[in-house]
């Protein structure tokens, strides 16, 4: 009984990240294309729309994981999702691309990201709790920069508004794209039921912290949306896609913690504020000399990352 609880709840965590993955896809599809046949700008959507398309998995995960108390679950998930897209995904993206970098980026994207993390940190550290009045000011951080993102939109290049068109792609259907925005919630939504309780199962029964196993096996598999995007992107090479997803998905998971602090309050456990809290923002503040360097991030900065996050892991394993 004891290895077939086991076996069931490992067949649950790969079929809810497949329908988190899933899920996130049609979500960002569908609502990219209908967004376009709205008129709303491409750099938009990137910077919004597929930012927080490919930041869903960890919204209903972290949702979820906060209606049942499971505040490791919450905190874990967002800040192994922020680490693992910085030193796992643009490090492979990096690798099978070197990515060059637009200015803007580094001027603005990148510094709210570090502000962000760092405000995240003071919020944390004040009270151990993140509640509404937290959770407003993080919101309020996204919203405004959602809202300069569109008016910054407007100044971006001819070919990254055309590299974004590219990506996105095309679809004249608004039916179509609704059907494929409501499957991919629905497949959300169940993914991270499973995801949730199957990740509490399993450590529990094998005898690790539900923040471990958040920390690593559910942010990787909740940060699958993002690698895939940055996998096609990168072959293509279309560097904009890749940096602006990554940057953007990390800002929005701490904008999208804020909107789950407000619905059901999050408790911090004060080991984070020693070791994960500041790995996350170590590794946001070392995106700014990776980029600026040449404005690009080469194979030898993506393997770099590849090395900082085996060393986190393997730290958090110990």
């Amino acid at each position: 009984m004891f290895s077939m609880s086991i076996a069931v709840a490992i067949i649950l965590f790969v079929v809810g990240l497949i329908m988190l993955f899933l899920g996130g896809e049609g979500l960002v599809r569908g609502a990219s294309r209908l967004a376009r046949v709205l008129g709303i700008s491409p750099i938009v959507i990137g910077l919004t729309v597929v930012a927080f398309g490919t930041s869903a998995p960890e919204f209903v995960v972290g949702l979820i994981a906060a209606l049942k108390g499971a505040s490791d679950v919450v905190l874990g998930n967002i800040i192994g999702s922020n680490i693992s897209n910085i030193g796992l995904i643009l490090g492979i993206g990096a690798i099978i691309s070197p990515l060059i970098i637009q200015i803007r980026i580094i001027k603005v994207e990148v510094p709210i990201m570090i502000a962000l993390s760092l405000i995240l940190y003071g919020l944390a550290a004040w009270s151990l709790n993140l509640g509404l009045l937290q959770g407003v000011f993080l919101f309020g951080a996204l919203i405004a920069f959602t809202i300069y993102s569109y008016f910054g939109s407007k100044k971006e290049p001819k070919e990254v508004e055309e590299e974004f068109e590219e990506f996105v792609g095309s679809g004249n259907s608004v039916r179509k794209q609704v059907v494929f925005i409501v499957l991919g919630l629905v497949a959300l939504i169940i993914g991270a039921r499973f995801v949730v309780d199957s990740a509490i199962f399993i450590a529990r029964v094998v005898g690790i912290s539900e923040l471990v196993i958040s920390i690593t096996a559910v942010a990787i598999g909740t940060s699958l949306p993002e690698l895939s995007t940055t996998i096609i992107a990168a072959i293509r090479k279309e560097h904009d896609i890749i940096v602006g997803n990554i940057i953007g998905s990390n800002i929005f998971n701490i904008g999208i913690l804020g909107v789950i602090s407000i619905i059901h309050p999050v408790t911090v456990d004060s080991a984070l504020l020693r070791f994960e809290f500041p790995v996350m923002i170590f590794f946001s503040i070392l995106v700014l000399p990776l980029m600026i360097t040449g404005k690009k991030v080469g194979r030898v900065e993506g393997i770099l990352l590849l090395v900082l996050y085996a060393a986190f892991i393997f730290m958090v394993f110990r």
